[in-house]
């Protein structure tokens, strides 16, 4: 079985059933005893579904779960919120006649793709470091663009240092021209966007500590050609970070017909089996990462009985890998 860490991630593609996987293994989790919360960002909800039951942004206990909690983080209410808290960071440190031009120019940088990534990257940094629960399984993993968040601390440590002398030097022509007025007079230690920066730095650095150290990602995958790209191209961006990958877990696996089955749609069934049997080899021999899972398609929804039946078919330790 594949050793994990404090926290785990589930990703993959959208429609692969990272939620149903991410739940069943948090609900395996809390049957060997351990306090789990599981973390969802799907904005459809899936993870009430699976439970019955409604979560919200904070952890919420599963009922009739001992040991398991839930929590639903809405994308769209997250990047609105880091949108709000930019700005008034910013706001706060220019002058009136500035304020509309700024709030124009972030309108616009929350616009771009990679704004989504970054602040779902925030909140999952703010998880991690508040939690206080043995095991934490998020329902997705950072994406590549959110994962270049991670190489930021050593450009930030040089702008920073380049920040530092531009303001110390403006101060100091600020304070030459303010001669006899005391309260003009600022520290540059005390200088509010250069602390702003500072603590990005360290939230930053403590995300790649984390992740790094304290994380195993999961990939899942299900059995067509589109998924088995998709995850040769995470593959590639965990590893260009240096993200331990704990193993592949195959998905919506089409069911055998019986033996004694003829008609159309057993022979259907089993030439799906069969190409899929096939892609199931090739992730085997050619995807680094261990298969620790290859879960069947259920006619019913997962949920109760059947989510416990998949939480017993994924190949995964519950025990936790002790941290470098």
């Amino acid at each position: 079985m594949a050793n994990v860490r404090e926290f785990v991630f589930f990703g993959g593609k959208g429609g692969v059933g990272k939620t149903t996987v991410s739940c069943a293994y948090a609900l395996k989790c809390a049957q060997a005893g351990l306090d789990t919360l599981v973390v969802s960002t799907d904005p459809a909800h899936s993870t009430a579904d699976v439970f019955d039951q409604e979560f919200g942004d904070e952890p919420r206990s599963v009922e009739g779960h001992d040991g398991l909690s839930a929590m639903e983080i809405d994308p769209d209410e997250e990047v609105s919120e880091h949108l709000l808290e930019t700005k008034r960071a910013l706001a706060d440190q220019v002058s009136p006649a500035m304020v509309n031009e700024i709030d124009r120019q972030i309108e616009l940088a929350h616009q771009t793709p990679g704004a989504y990534e970054a602040a779902l990257f925030d909140r999952f940094i703010d998880v991690m470091r508040d939690s206080d629960h043995d095991r934490v399984v998020f329902d997705t993993a950072p994406t590549g663009g959110a994962l270049r968040l991670l190489s930021l601390p050593e450009f930030l440590d040089d702008w920073i240092a380049r920040l530092i002398d531009k303001r110390t030097e403006s101060i100091d022509l600020y304070e030459r021209a303010a001669i006899g007025n005391r309260e003009a007079r600022r520290r540059i230690e005390d200088d509010p966007i250069i602390e702003r920066l500072r603590e990005r730095k360290e939230m930053f650095e403590f995300a790649g500590h984390a992740l790094r150290e304290r994380a195993t990602f999961f990939l899942v995958l299900n059995p067509d050609e589109l998924s088995l790209r998709e995850t040769s191209r995470a593959l590639d961006d965990l590893d260009e970070y240096g993200l331990s990958v704990g193993g592949l877990l195959i998905n919506r696996l089409t069911p055998e017909p019986d033996g004694d089955e003829d008609g159309r749609g057993a022979r259907y069934l089993r030439e799906r089996c069969a190409n899929e049997r096939e892609r199931v080899a090739t992730v085997r021999e050619e995807f680094a990462p261990p298969v620790r899972g290859t879960i069947e398609t259920r006619v019913a929804e997962i949920k109760g009985d059947l989510l416990a039946e998949v939480a017993a078919e994924l190949d995964i330790e519950v025990a936790t890998e002790p941290t470098p």
